[in-house]
């Protein structure tokens, strides 16, 4: 094997932080090198020094045993350097083909669209997949527009690949599919550069793998002396359990009901189509499926911020069909949204006034006058430490904190009986661990356990199948807004999950 791309000593500065500290990093022909490392640990950095969106600091990089300097991302893709990123860049209006050849070398002045659809139809059967160029992006399936990301920079001439995330949004058969393009782009000498949180898929798919931490590289290794709990450890510099603690479940009784529930989509499209589940309490009901299937919808109607068009939302026995989202919070309900820094927080507020935007009207933190602060702030150091959130003080600025400790943040706001002292009956998480370190990872799992063996009902939505595995005691898929089957954990696999989350099942409901 060849080296393709050689870094040697990158550093790379921001103002106050040193994101890249001497990172030596070396990618083969004929190999998938996965990147581990921890939010902010300096990955993507790296990825993007390597494909021309930064200038290093100091170092150098080689491209195919060449010495070079990028000024932006076309110097390096005239170099055969390509990068799908996590959120897809296409136009969802223009078609596959358009999409493909936008900006193409070999675009002529009048395109031959007969010409390119068959060049564009020969590449993507030559990986195995089955794409019609005339459709149009909004059509495709996650799993379509990811493929049709790789045929762009293929179709450029990339051997060099840089896939950030690349199975976050795709079933289990579709994640299958991508590992066979990979292998095949590998025997034809490509190098692929493979950025994940998911150790299993490390292990399956990877050669050699790099793990980085605070900057600098910790370890590189071959993917087979290694295993998911060194690479783990190596991530966060200490012991870390990847598989959560779980007794079996005690469920008592029913928490909130969903009965024939349906909601349009901010498009107005419909989301939910006469959608029934039920939550018991002590239980965690597992919400699998592609992401964009109703599962946002779900949790926003439950929580009293979307409205329903038909059905209803029963918990604890009462109606809260289409009531305010404080009604439901006053009920018991705590709510994690899928887009922490986004939904969840309030960036230009400090730590304290974020942690108490549910409780501060209510006693004994308010008279119904005024504020007591006093005892705001000594509850506030009291949950920033039992959740072991990492800030200077409850008076810094959210935005300020990284992912993982936002996360914890907001656990704390909504699990911690801030309004009636007592812990959460229904707690609605989404997504609760995207983008988020094993470390930040294993902490959400620990604490929505304890919750459930506290009695709370839990509804928690995933793309993460091995996550939904772990911690589910029930799983429900959902598929265009429908319920396409409910599995009892012991029945429930991989493959009769993907099969629920796949086309090829009729629709229930």
């Amino acid at each position: 094997m060849s080296d393709l791309v050689v870094l040697k000593g990158i550093v790379k500065r921001f103002p106050g932080v040193l994101a890249n500290d001497h990172v030596d990093f070396t990618l083969r022909s004929g190999e998938v090198h996965a990147l581990l490392g921890e939010n902010g640990a300096g990955k993507t950095t790296l990825m993007n020094v390597l494909y021309g969106l930064y200038s290093p600091d100091e170092g150098e990089i080689y491209v195919k045993g060449k010495r070079v300097r990028f000024k932006s991302p076309r110097d390096a893709i005239e170099l055969g350097i390509g990068m799908v990123h996590q959120n897809f860049r296409l136009v969802e209006s223009h078609t596959v083909l358009e999409n493909i050849v936008l900006g193409a070398s070999d675009l002529g002045f009048k395109i031959d669209f007969k010409k390119y659809g068959e060049k564009i139809t020969r590449l993507a059967e030559s990986y195995g997949w089955r794409i019609d160029p005339y459709a149009r992006i909004w059509q495709l399936s996650a799993g379509e527009k990811q493929q049709v990301e790789l045929l762009r920079i293929l179709y450029r001439g990339a051997d060099i690949l840089i896939l950030d995330e690349p199975t976050s949004v795709l079933t289990p058969h579709e994640t299958r599919e991508l590992f066979k393009a990979l292998r095949r782009m590998t025997s034809e000498g490509k190098g692929v550069i493979f950025i994940t949180h998911k150790l299993n898929e490390v292990m399956e798919v990877s050669d050699r793998v790099t793990v980085m931490r605070k900057g600098k590289v910790v370890i590189t290794k071959k993917t087979s002396e290694t295993n998911p709990v060194e690479l783990a450890n190596y991530m966060v510099g200490r012991l870390v359990t990847t598989t959560p603690s779980k007794s079996a479940s005690r469920p008592n009784g029913v928490i909130a009901q969903i009965i024939d529930l349906e909601a349009l989509s901010d498009k107005g499209t419909p989301a939910l189509r006469k959608v029934n589940l039920s939550i018991r309490r002590g239980e965690i009901l597992g919400i699998a499926g592609v992401s964009g299937n109703g599962q946002v919808e779900l949790a926003e109607v439950m929580a009293g911020l979307r409205k329903a068009i038909g059905g209803r939302v029963i918990i604890d026995g009462v109606d809260v069909t289409n009531k305010s989202s404080r009604e439901i919070i006053e009920l018991g309900v705590a709510y994690i949204p899928p887009e922490n820094v986004k939904w969840g927080i309030i960036q230009e507020m400090r730590v304290v006034d974020n942690l108490f935007l549910k409780a501060y009207r209510y006693p004994p933190y308010s008279n119904k006058l005024f504020l007591r602060w006093g005892r705001i702030f000594k509850e506030a150091e009291k949950l920033v430490k039992e959740f072991g959130v990492i800030t200077p003080s409850i008076f810094t600025k959210a935005r300020s904190l990284s992912g993982g400790n936002i996360q914890r943040l907001i656990l704390a706001r909504e699990l911690s009986g801030l309004i009636g002292g007592k812990a959460p009956k229904l707690i609605i998480a989404a997504y609760p661990t995207k983008g988020l370190d094993v470390a930040a990872a294993s902490f959400v799992h620990s604490t929505l356990l304890k919750y459930r063996e506290l009695g709370s009902g839990i509804l928690f939505i995933s793309e993460d199948l091995d996550e939904i595995l772990k911690l589910s005691d029930r799983i429900a898929v959902m598929l265009e807004g429908r319920v396409t089957g409910v599995l009892e954990r012991g029945e429930a696999d991989v493959e009769k999950i993907g099969l629920l989350m796949s086309k090829a099942i009729p629709h229930s409901g």
